[in-house]
């Protein structure tokens, strides 16, 4: 009978760690645009579209990968996947795209998102610390989006907050974007499983915790999308979507997918690596802060920041991973 080596294994779940990226960002892609058409066909406003579809489709694929991860009896990979998405989201996405062109914003139209971001980061802080996500928890979360998503609506719909118009994508008819809708949540779905399945095996063979493996590779890839949308962006001068698309991401990725996840089954943070506890939450939410601060106070990202940021994300991973081979 053959038996796989540790090296065939660990090549093999790098390449379902790979393909399985390369299939929710696709899945990603298309589930948005379908979804999109679909909603515009039926004539539904863009305002209502970009605050509920494009939304919600942005945190898709990490939602699922999460879920998913669950329900394989690998919390420390859902909770992992959406620290290591944060600290990315700031220290790579802002950082990489800081350095391509300086990043300005206005104070008073990032306030009120700031503050529900820093919220969010605390209340996951305490709850860590607590040592459960309970499914209550889990349903308040979900509650406190709603109930964010909306207030965001009102406001955007009065002209009260800036509202970009998501993209207006085109297909032959209805039944294709449909036929792209269910293609693209399979792919989402697939690419999850073989996303948390190679993370599994990776995280057996080279002697790390799966929680590493979330941080690191996984946060990574679902963190591919926000990177690519806010290069676009910063390239057409659209600081304020880039800003907007980051924090939001953040709050998303906070109460959306950890409450979904807490829903499915109670989180425990003994079933964890501990330093999720000890360091990982801990720098997620000092670089919350301080990107709060330079934002507030400097009210823009400079190139050198943005290197700093990025050497900064590099920084970290090399620590994680330092931290059980040295």
């Amino acid at each position: 009978m053959f038996e796989m080596t540790s090296m065939e294994a660990f090549i093999l779940a790098l390449g379902a760690l790979g393909f399985g990226i390369v299939l929710l960002i696709r899945g990603g892609n298309w589930t948005i645009d379908s979804s999109v058409f679909i909603a515009r066909k039926l004539g539904i406003s863009p305002l209502l579209v970009g605050f509920t579809i494009v939304a919600f489709g942005t945190s898709l694929p990490e939602l699922i990968v999460s879920v998913n991860a669950s329900f394989h009896h690998l919390p420390g990979i859902a909770v992992g996947n959406v620290i290591g998405s944060n600290i990315a989201n700031i220290l790579l996405v802002i950082g990489a795209t800081a350095t391509f062109a300086t990043l300005h914003v206005v104070r008073r139209d990032v306030l009120r998102d700031l503050t529900a971001m820093i919220i969010a980061t605390l209340a996951l802080t305490a709850l860590m610390l607590y040592g459960e996500i309970s499914r209550t928890t889990g349903f308040i979360m979900l509650g406190a989006l709603i109930l964010y998503t909306s207030w965001q609506y009102l406001m955007a719909s009065k002209g009260a907050i800036k509202f970009e118009e998501p993209d207006n994508p085109e297909f032959p008819n209805m039944l294709v974007s449909i036929g792209y809708l269910f293609l693209g949540l399979l792919f989402i779905a697939l690419g999850a499983e073989m996303l948390v399945r190679g993370a599994k095996v990776s995280a057996i063979v080279i002697g790390v915790p799966e929680d590493v493996i979330g941080l690191s590779v996984i946060a990574f890839g679902t963190s591919l999308p926000e990177l690519s949308t806010c290069l676009i962006a910063a390239k057409r001068k659209q600081f304020d979507l880039v800003i907007g698309n980051i924090i939001g991401s953040n709050v998303f990725n906070i109460l959306m997918i950890i409450g979904a996840t807490a829903i499915t089954k109670d989180i425990i943070m003994m079933d964890m690596a501990k330093q999720l506890v000890t360091l990982d939450i801990w720098v997620v939410l000092g670089v919350s802060v301080l990107f709060t601060a330079l934002l507030l106070s400097y009210q823009k990202v400079t190139r050198p920041i943005g290197v700093i940021f990025t050497m900064g994300y590099v920084a970290y991973i090399g620590t994680i991973y330092a931290l059980y081979f040295i």
